[in-house]
């Protein structure tokens, strides 16, 4: 990771740590990379944070002003740039989001051509522009750029996605949440399309309630409302829609881990799961590991981040992969994880089963996880310290194999994350409680 992008972008909190001028920096510098051959078109999209149409536009003034034209395509999900840049044949594409997380964050992320999560060398080159190690000429006379409104680009990713995924479900009711974010632009009219009765909830952005108490990390409500409708199930969207998280007809939650498990089932039934894997990272519950297993399935893991995943699948050609936040990637259809796609696959699931969602998710057995987030000045010297490994050796001598402990450093933010998953949730807070305390003693801030 770079001094400005990590793991998902450049993200940081809107005119402190992502300024407007950077955005516009990050705009020149592309603008000139992709106009070496002649100008080009660079897809832009946002979210819905109060933040995105300022970012956006320094953006787009950017990137014309480096000598390629801006294609302004207005707020979409995340997954939808990746889609639409290639298709299109973009030049690449940037989305403006910080996905999950307040809305005084923001974040840009960038594709390549072919929607894939672009080259760490660019990241590199534009963070030597931004630090001013390095300069590019402005594009001048009619090298200039232009900035293109383009809204055709939503309702034909919408078409896409009722093709790719055909159903007809009129005998199903679903609530969904849309975080008051991307999906509100895409979730009520795809999946009214497949499914008899769409309850919507959350789907009224302002700019800033964005994530706040709804959506894929906070989904009690969604939950509530699942209940009060006799739902037969629930979808919970981030803010840039690239994740899902699912509520059963009891309210119960099914994770990004119980997910790849039935998809993989039945994906491997098809005949469409190579050599049988599913590909996860470390966070993935000890309970999802053991199910696969007993489904005949493999399991490969990457490290935290849905980038990581995609290499794993690319370099394997495997076919299914994602996180237990939600992120799930299926490598025949798209390149970064897409949740309404993923709706879509897990209502796919349920027709063919002919079983409730809740049944569906029965296979896996989650055992208890607690996860902590301690932040620190320079989370990298925490897990070089020799103390610290010195720590983590002797909790995973007292687990003896009944659970497991996982400290990494956040990809996102100056957080270290401790979890621990055990049999009994009591195990699991002593354990990262007493951790978590230590690390905060010595490093915290």
């Amino acid at each position: 990771m770079g001094k400005y992008f990590g793991t998902d972008g450049f993200r940081g909190n809107a005119n402190t740590t992502l300024t407007v001028t950077q955005a516009l920096n990050v705009g020149i510098f592309l603008g000139h990379h992709y106009s070496q051959n002649g100008k080009a078109q660079i897809l832009v999209g946002k979210d819905t944070r109060l933040s995105s149409d300022m970012l956006e536009n320094a953006l787009a003034a950017g990137i014309a002003a480096g000598g390629c034209d801006a294609v302004l395509c207005g707020i979409c999900p995340t997954p939808m740039v990746a889609y639409q840049v290639r298709h299109h044949h973009y030049a690449c594409g940037a989305m403006i989001s910080a996905s999950h997380n307040p809305y005084g964050d923001n974040g840009i992320k960038l594709f390549n051509g072919n929607g894939e999560k672009c080259d760490p060398k660019l990241e590199e080159a534009i963070e030597a522009y931004l630090d001013g190690q390095t300069t590019v000429d402005l594009a001048v006379d009619d090298k200039i750029g232009s900035v293109i409104n383009d809204g055709s680009l939503l309702d034909e990713y919408k078409q896409w996605l009722s093709d790719t995924v055909p159903l007809d479900r009129n005998d199903l009711t679903i609530v969904i949440d849309g975080a008051n974010g991307s999906a509100t632009m895409t979730a009520v009219d795809v999946l009214s399309r497949v499914c008899g009765t769409v309850i919507a909830i959350h789907v009224e952005p302002n700019g800033t309630n964005i994530n706040t108490q709804c959506g894929s990390t906070h989904p009690e409500s969604l939950q509530k409302a699942v209940l009060a409708n006799h739902a037969d199930m629930g979808f919970a969207f981030d803010g840039d829609a690239d994740r899902l998280m699912c509520v059963d007809h009891l309210g119960r939650m099914v994770t990004g881990d119980h997910m790849l498990y039935f998809l993989g089932k039945y994906l491997d039934h098809k005949g469409l799961l190579n050599d049988h894997c599913v590909v996860s990272t470390v966070m993935a519950n000890l309970g999802f590991f053991h199910a696969l297993n007993d489904a005949n399935l493999v399991s490969v893991k990457t490290d935290v981040g849905d980038k990581y995943v995609y290499e794993q699948m690319v370099n394997h050609h495997y076919d299914l992969g994602g996180e237990q936040s939600g992120h799930i990637i299926f490598r025949r259809d798209a390149t970064t994880g897409d949740g309404l796609l993923t709706a879509l696959h897990v209502l796919q699931v349920v027709t063919s089963a002919n079983v409730p969602l809740a049944t569906l998710a029965d296979g896996v057995t989650i055992y208890p996880q607690e996860l902590v987030n301690v932040k620190v000045n320079n989370k990298h010297a925490v897990l070089q310290d020799p103390q610290v490994k010195q720590w983590i050796d002797d909790v995973d001598q007292r687990l003896q194999g009944s659970g497991r402990l996982l400290v990494r450093a956040s990809g996102t933010e100056p957080l270290v994350r401790v979890m621990a998953e055990a049999k009994t949730e009591e195990q699991c807070h002593a354990l990262v409680s007493e951790l978590a305390a230590k690390i905060q003693d010595k490093y915290g801030i």
